[in-house]
């Protein structure tokens, strides 16, 4: 495993109809990440092309930070909600900065 912060972007879809349903899910992450030990930044987006799709920019101090986030209460009871909005599983994208 590489040393170093690690970039996150997970991408969340759903249909119209619950555009606002995952949207608050998906805000109520932000604050408790946010105080997360290792986390440096979590932002969330909302495409323009297609409001029901959503997604996480994340940097991480280190994988391991971001292996604990996901085990977090916050993290488990955000896939229980949306585990009926989704149309496609949570994709997520990991990688480091190259520059």
């Amino acid at each position: 495993m590489e040393p170093g912060p690690l970039t996150v972007v997970a991408v969340f879809r759903t249909r119209a109809a619950n555009e606002m349903a995952l949207r608050t899910a998906l805000q109520a992450m932000i604050l408790p990440t946010r105080e997360e030990a290792g986390c440096m930044n979590y932002d969330l987006h909302q495409a323009e092309d297609d409001p029901g799709s959503f997604f996480f920019h994340e940097t991480w101090e280190s994988a391991d930070h971001h292996r604990a986030h996901l085990d977090t209460p916050h993290v488990r009871q955000l896939l229980a909600l949306t585990a009926d909005l989704l149309v496609e599983p949570i994709r997520e994208f990991k990688g480091r900065r190259v520059e």
